[in-house]
This record gives C-alpha cells, structure tokens and sequence, in this order.
C-alpha cells in the first residue's frame, strides 16, 4: 500500500471514527440525563472549553508546521537549482580539454538528482539512487580538483571548487528536509483529541430531542479533512498537495544544459 493510501485510509477512518464517537457521546449524555437532569452538566463548560482550545492550539501548530516545511522545501529546490546552475557555469574556468568531460558529469547528475526525488516515499530517500548521486559528486569533485591543478589558478580554483562545494553540501540539506517532520506521537495526540472532542460535541447533542445532522456531518467532515489536509502538506510529494511541481525549475536547467 502507498503512502498515499496509508494517509488516505486515515482520513477515511477518522471520519467514521467521528461519526460513532458522537454517536456514542450523545447516548451517553442522554443516559446521564435521564438519571441527574438537574446536575449533569453542572460545571463542565469550563473543562469543554479548556479542551477545545487545547485542541485548536494542536491543529494550529501542526498545520503551520507543515505549511512552513513545505515552503522550506520549495526553497531548497530553488537553492539547489542556484549552485548547480552557478557551478555549471563555472566550467568555463577549467582547462578546454577536461570542460566536456565535466559537462558531462554534470548533466548524469541532474538525472540522478531529477530521478531521486521522482522516486522518494515517505520517510525514505531511494537510497540506490542516493549512492550514485554521491559517486558522481566524488567523480565531479576529483576531476575539479585535478583540472584546477593543471590550470593553477588560486582564484579561478576558490571560485570553481567553492561553487562545487555549495553544489553538493544542497543534497544533504535537501535529503534532511525531506525526511525531517514532528514526531509521531504529535499526530497520534492530534487524532485522538479530535475523536475525544467528538465525543463531547455528541454529548452536548444529547440535550437536544433530535440530531442536527448538518452539525454532526459538518463537524466530522471539518476535522477529518483539516487532519488529511495536514498530513498531505507534511507530505508533499504523495498527495494533492505536491511541492514536485518546482522541480520544473531543475528540468529546466537539464534542458539548458543539453
């Protein structure tokens, strides 16, 4: 099953899970009711208050985790697409016969960059095309440092290695990001309180004679699609929401490049 799915089969859950919460809640104020009708609700405003706000204060920092990560990420690609394209045209610094041969070089690493983020899932980097990446930063590198050798430049050799140096420390800050989201345990709380909430709004429901079904409905469809669109920000290369489309800016250097 993909990661999509996965982040699919939760959402979908959710909302049924929501639905039998207030269910559950609004027979259970009913019961309670029907043995304390004077007392039942006696001093549990404050605690529903208390809880929803703790629950706004969850939904509000995990989205705009997600939604800063999620810019983070189309920033380094932007920044990537920079010092590849700053080291691209530093070529012309090295001796005529080794600018072929880097170009080259540099062209299979493109490939193998546009190739690992086509492939990535969530979590994980496609680590066998992770591994040619940094066989041809080592090959890049290697020829560099040869190439100024023979050129014997000092400026010409900070400018180029220099650019090749941003050029491949970008991969590691980019590989960090991919992989970097809350823990766990932040989106296990944030499901459970959103089904705990729904068992206080059924049981807020139960004073009522008949159910709203536009409140429960639109209740459970609010929280269950603000938690999937959550997920699919933190996720953005499996769902809707797809921070891929800026690797258009590296297709394009690939094209430049020919």
């Amino acid at each position: 099953m993909s990661s999509f799915s996965v982040v699919y089969w939760i959402a979908g859950g959710l909302l049924v899970a929501m639905f039998v919460m207030m269910e559950i809640g609004r027979r259970l104020g009913a019961l309670r009711r029907q043995r304390d009708p004077e007392g039942s609700r006696a001093g549990t405003g404050v605690v529903e208050s208390a809880f929803f706000v703790l629950l706004g204060l969850l939904i509000a920092f995990t989205f705009s985790g997600a939604a800063s990560r999620f810019d983070d990420r189309r920033q380094l690609v932007i920044e990537e697409t920079n010092d590849i394209g700053t080291a691209w045209l530093r070529i012309d610094l090295l001796p005529a016969q080794s600018q072929e041969p880097m170009r080259q070089l540099f062209r299979d690493y493109l490939d193998s960059r546009l190739k690992t983020y086509r492939d990535v899932q969530e979590g994980q980097m496609p680590h066998a095309e992770l591994q040619r990446t940094r066989q041809l930063q080592d090959a890049i590198w290697k020829l560099g440092v040869t190439a100024m050798q023979e050129q014997g430049s000092p400026a010409a050799t900070t400018l180029f290695l220099g650019a090749l140096n941003t050029m491949i420390d970008i991969t590691t800050t980019r590989s960090a990001a991919t992989t970097l989201h809350p823990p766990r345990i932040v989106f296990f709380l944030l499901i459970v309180l959103v089904l705990a909430g729904s068992l206080l709004a059924g049981d807020g429901m139960a004073e009522g004679s008949k159910r709203s079904w536009l409140h429960v409905i639109g209740f459970a469809l609010l929280m269950s699609f603000t938690v999937y669109v959550i997920f699919d920000i933190e996720y953005p290369r499996l769902g809707f929401i797809r921070v891929d489309a800026i690797d258009q800016l590296l297709v394009e250097l690939r094209r430049s490049m020919g």
